[in-house]
């Protein structure tokens, strides 16, 4: 029986952001199944023919199929340790498992098991050509092994890691086709950071509470395996890459602290740290998945993208802070505020209250 990948909308960045512009599961999908909304996602079961590139693509993972056990895959290739083969199912190859599409395989999967010495094979790349999935699924397998490589490229100790083979194709089979270069470009402009320097040009009008759909912050397993893979690297400054989940910021003094990119943050990486005395907008790197929805809300583009990350940084499991406020009491209301200068003392509120009655009465 068919079914199509479950959506957990509260995941999904375009539910917790009605503006967002996310469209990386429906660039991801070859078969037209699905289609946004500022609800999220909604899949097509007529046309959906069980991929898995979709869930692949989603960074949040708002989308997840049974389909692809990723966890129960890492088990089994942890415990063959004469090596482990993976084959796509449209291809009928033999393997010790099987996946729809080994597009669907994202790059901290394979970097894993790479760094974990499992000798990995996959099978069945050599069907792309006729295969219904093909169109999008070669360009994600090129777009992880991007991802695998610079993670490598980035180990001193890159050597030691296994290498990801592809099998040969058997006798009768087509000659693998030579990857769409077209389309893998397309998927590094989607995945990548276009977004944010599109964003930078447009104006915005303030955004309206309503936008914003609060849910609890969750974790994602290729963000935590990601985060073991960091653990094996020596070096000492790691440059950050679109095909990885995940992402470092900084903040500008453009901030006006609206506290709108904490609020659509879907992994809690941005947060709040607030006393009498201070407010303090902090950041988690090993919970950051790269989503860009908190640069999509930021309305004064306070937020830039730093290119590295320190290795040291990388494995800190504490919160640093982007941007540190001090606060005062109103001398008037006796409220608590963040100045805009030292001598400033009256809040907001209690300094519109002086200018509307200025200009009624003179």
């Amino acid at each position: 029986m068919q079914t199509t990948p479950e959506f957990r909308r509260e995941r999904c960045t375009r539910y917790r952001f009605k503006y967002s512009e996310c469209s990386r599961c429906q660039d991801a999908c070859p078969h037209a199944a699905i289609s946004l909304s500022d609800e999220g996602a909604s899949l097509d079961p007529a046309r959906c023919r069980e991929c898995g590139l979709c869930v692949a693509a989603c960074q949040t993972e708002a989308l997840v199929t049974d389909k692809l056990p990723h966890i129960q895959l890492l088990k089994q290739a942890g415990a063959k340790a004469d090596g482990f083969s993976i084959a796509c199912t449209p291809s009928q190859a033999e393997a010790d498992a099987k996946i729809p599409c080994l597009g669907a395989l994202d790059a901290t999967v394979l970097a894993y098991l790479s760094a974990r010495k499992v000798k990995l094979e996959l099978r069945g790349a050599w069907h792309c050509e006729t295969c219904p999935h093909g169109t999008s699924g070669q360009a994600m397998i090129a777009y992880a092994r991007d991802g695998v490589a610079h993670v490598r490229e980035q180990a001193d100790n890159g050597e030691r890691w296994s290498d990801i083979v592809f099998a040969e194709p058997p006798e009768d089979a087509a000659k693998p086709a030579a990857v769409n270069h077209a389309r893998r470009q397309m998927f590094r402009q989607v995945f990548g950071r276009a977004v944010e320097a599109a964003l930078k040009d447009t104006p915005t009008a303030p955004v309206p509470l309503k936008a914003v759909r609060i849910a609890a912050p969750t974790s994602t397993i290729r963000r935590e395996l990601l985060q073991i893979v960091w653990s094996r690297t020596a070096v000492g400054e790691f440059a950050l890459d679109d095909t990885l989940p995940t992402s470092r910021f900084e903040v500008n003094d453009t901030c006006n602290q609206c506290e709108l990119c904490v609020r659509v943050c879907p992994t809690g990486a941005l947060g709040l740290a607030e006393t009498d005395q201070a407010w303090r907008l902090t950041f988690q790197f090993n919970r950051c998945v790269g989503c860009d929805v908190c640069i999509e809300a930021c309305q004064p583009h306070a937020l830039e993208r730093q290119t590295s990350v320190p290795l040291a940084t990388g494995l800190e499991k504490e919160p640093v802070t982007l941007r540190n406020r001090p606060k005062q009491r109103c001398s008037r209301c006796d409220r608590f505020f963040m100045p805009a200068s030292p001598a400033e003392t009256l809040c907001q509120i209690c300094a519109d209250d002086d200018k509307d009655f200025g200009a009624m009465f003179g």
